[in-house]
């Protein structure tokens, strides 16, 4: 507690109806023109026509721009920022899931400060603060809608670029766990392994303090006892909710930690191979967990204990062969059982994508300083 930390967090509403209070937000804090960014896909959903109307009813008039894929793409936020020129908007209201709640970040981004988004990869690289932004998520995992964090996809390059900034936290961030109903099986499990992604990464990470064990211990512990139920009812909204409230939590606290070696390595084959982001971390959190587990001992096992593994004569490595199985087996039954092999990677591939890795600024922050070599071989041991 002798060390000093910060913890950054956007004014956020949560509950049940909160998507219908965007007209109302907007008008509080000053829109006059606002772009709102989605995809779509939300454009069907029946939540979508709720965020339109509450807009519509404050007089507020608006430009939607939803031409964004499922790794938001450089060229895509570029077409944005010059939608947002062309119709003279001051505001934005991004409302998906994490692809696009991170493009409306890099919309924001470029309007402001009148560069390519390539320009601000890496940390703290934003000049001019972006126009205001209201975060409505619609999925339980990435927490866009309150971290620091922003991941567009270099599409030349084929890699995940990571802008990490105070600069991109929302305004506001409304929350609202009935958008989680139309998610898939497979959408569910995706996101919510992301969320749990995040809570370990935060918890082990070199950036941890008290204020984000709180939230991190939290979050692993409502992502594994109620992920397995929602998926077995999938219309409970307290089910539902408390994913979300997971992924809220593993946010809140990764976005004041950081991340590590499971997102550094996510983000370059994400990027190369166009992958599920979460789908990606789901397969290498454990190998990760196997690689960190020496340098944060006595917090892999705090961990372990919310998943029921006792510490009681067990050794260190019995204890953390445990907890590696136990990742394998809960991500093996919510349906996320592929391995890399099964995603089309190679052998020939993993030099490209650790020497791609190792560049991510999320490796700052692991408990264990990887090199080249270190990253080859996890991604060797996931295919």
């Amino acid at each position: 507690m002798l060390e000093l930390r910060k913890f950054v967090a956007p004014e956020f509403i949560y509950g049940t109806g909160a998507r219908k209070l965007t007209g109302k937000y907007c008008k509080n804090l000053g829109a006059n023109k606002l772009m709102l960014v989605t995809d779509n896909q939300v454009k069907n959903e029946f939540f979508y026509k709720d965020v339109v109307e509450s807009i519509q009813n404050e007089n507020i008039p608006f430009e939607v721009f939803s031409n964004i894929s499922p790794n938001p793409r450089d060229y895509e936020v570029m077409e944005g920022a010059e939608q947002f020129k062309a119709n003279k908007c001051d505001f934005i209201v991004a409302f998906g899931g994490g692809s696009v709640l991170d493009c409306a970040k890099g919309i924001g981004i470029v309007v402001s400060n009148d560069k390519p988004i390539q320009f601000f990869e890496g940390v703290d690289k934003i000049i001019y603060p972006m126009p205001p932004l209201i975060c409505i998520p619609t999925t339980g995992g990435t927490s866009a809608d309150v971290s620091q964090f922003a991941i567009i996809n270099n599409y030349t390059e084929k890699y995940k670029m990571a802008i990490i900034s105070k600069a991109v936290v929302p305004d506001l961030a409304l929350i609202d766990p009935e958008t989680l109903l139309s998610m898939s099986s497979f959408l569910t499990s995706c996101t919510a392994l992301d969320a749990l992604s995040h809570a370990f990464e935060a918890f082990v990470s070199n950036a941890n303090s008290p204020f984000t064990d709180l939230y991190a211990l939290e979050a692993v512990q409502l992502i594994y006892k109620n992920l397995i139920p929602t998926l077995e009812n999938p219309n409970d909204m307290d089910l539902r909710s408390n994913i979300m409230l997971g992924s809220l939590y593993a946010g809140l606290a990764f976005s004041n930690t950081s991340l590590g070696c499971v997102h550094s390595l996510a983000h370059s084959l994400g990027g190369y191979l166009d992958l599920p982001h979460g789908e990606c971390n789901a397969i290498l959190l454990p190998h990760v967990v196997d690689y960190n587990f020496d340098h944060a001992e006595e917090r892999y096992r705090k961990l372990g204990e919310l998943f029921g593994i006792s510490s009681a004569s067990r050794s260190v490595n019995e204890y953390k062969k445990i907890l590696v199985e136990k990742l394998i087996h809960f991500k093996e039954r919510v349906g996320v059982a592929k391995t890399l092999k099964d995603n089309a990677v190679t052998s020939d591939m993993l030099s490209v994508l650790a020497s791609r890795a190792i560049k991510d600024p999320c490796n700052a922050t692991n408990p264990r300083v990887p090199n080249l070599k270190d990253l080859e071989v996890i991604y060797q041991e996931s295919l």
